[in-house]
């Protein structure tokens, strides 16, 4: 009966260390790492309560829980006036993993995610955004999400929206200069050149430009000038956008818009000058009424001239050339109040109903016309090929 008993008394023993065993167990899984409770050591345990028997070891490797992902910036951030062309920074609490998913952008445009120093992550645009472009950067959280390479995940999606400058008026006259449309040239800095074939480099520029310096082409009269803002809107840019969307086809209304940028950045790429020069003309109305023509610095033309009668005057000041014919009929109405249907040849129209052109009088020189520039026909034959799209003329008072 005393042996049993010592039996029994093991047994229980035997019990009470392996319930204490697993309470251990219990608590060391809830801290989050995980141990293998190996043969070897049951019967480890079981040989201190006197059973004995061989020990054999196999082991696991542990693992640690993840901290999770964080967003520590974005660069460009909320806000608007952005350089389009610049890369998109992105920069996380942990470096992502090799195989984790990527932000998205929207609009799509081509480029590379490329990983940065540290924990980074940058978009680097073949070309960049298009000017006044709202840009969305969404980087996918949860399951799904971006994931760093120890496993940690973005809570939740992160997202951020920009909106890119407007390109430079400084910058549109520097490349309408490079291509021939100003009465002036553009120097660029020696160190702030940009090369035409970069695309990205051009578009970055198109918001920054670079540093450079613009001289007046010589032979014109001083007061073109006048007509002249740098940085800023101006007869004469207006002149040359109209000249430049002439060239390309373009509906002529003076606004350099994204189709003009668009295709005046391809023509400085493929060194498209301007083949027909630059032109200003001048109508005085000093008596006797004479019109002269400047063109590429040189004043190429100069003849008598009509302008209107007090009841139906010139109208004084510089406007663009928008509107050209060899020939047609114009018409319109007398201060009589009779019509009037007249042959007409070389017409240039520069303002609304107004015109240098062709048209017989016994003489010139003097106030005759209903509010056009009349010319003698050889005179106006020889005008109209310098008269070209955007030609700024000036009708000056006395």
């Amino acid at each position: 009966m005393q042996g049993r008993g010592l039996i029994l008394s093991g047994v229980g023993l035997l019990r009470v260390r392996i319930v204490a065993l697993a309470v251990a167990i219990a608590a060391v899984l809830a801290t989050g790492t995980w141990f293998a409770l190996t043969r070897a050591s049951a019967q480890e345990s079981a040989g201190h309560n006197g059973t004995g028997g061989s020990q054999h070891a196999a082991t696991r490797p542990s693992t640690v829980s993840a901290e999770p992902l964080r967003v520590v910036s974005v660069s460009p951030g909320s806000g608007s006036g952005v350089n389009g062309a610049n890369p998109v920074r992105i920069v996380f609490s942990a470096p992502l993993a090799a195989d984790s998913p990527l932000p998205e952008l929207s609009p799509s445009i081509a480029g590379s995610w490329e990983r940065g120093t540290g924990d980074s992550l940058q978009f680097v645009p073949l070309r960049g955004f298009a000017q006044e472009t709202v840009v969305k950067i969404r980087i996918p959280g949860g399951p799904a999400g971006v994931r760093s390479a120890s496993g940690g995940l973005l809570g939740q999606a992160v997202s951020v929206r920009f909106r890119t400058a407007a390109f430079s008026t400084l910058r549109l006259q520097e490349l309408l200069a490079q291509l021939g449309y100003l009465p002036l040239n553009w120097i660029p800095a020696t160190f702030s050149g940009v090369a035409p074939t970069d695309a990205n480099a051009q578009l970055s520029a198109a918001y920054s430009p670079p540093v450079g310096t613009f001289a007046w082409h010589h032979g014109y009269p001083r007061e073109l000038r006048t007509f002249w803002r740098l940085g800023k809107s101006s007869l004469v840019l207006t002149g040359a956008v109209m000249a430049f969307e002439s060239d390309h086809g373009m509906t002529m209304d003076g606004i350099a818009g994204q189709a003009v940028w668009t295709a005046l950045l391809k023509a400085v790429a493929r060194s498209e000058d301007n083949s027909h020069g630059y032109t200003y003309a001048r109508a005085s109305e000093s008596s006797p009424e004479t019109l002269t023509i400047w063109h590429d610095g040189r004043a190429v033309f100069h003849s008598f001239a009509n302008t209107g009668i007090p009841v139906a005057p010139t109208t004084i000041g510089t406007s663009p050339v928008y509107l050209r014919y060899t020939f047609q009929i114009m018409r319109g109405t007398n201060p009589d109040g009779s019509t009037y249907a007249d042959p007409v040849s070389w017409v240039s129209y520069f303002r609304a109903g107004e015109a240098v052109h062709y048209f017989p009088r016994y003489s010139y020189g003097y106030p005759q016309s209903l509010g056009c520039v009349e010319l003698p026909y050889d005179a106006a034959k020889q005008a109209w090929p310098y008269l070209t799209y955007g030609s700024l003329v000036t009708v000056a008072a006395p």
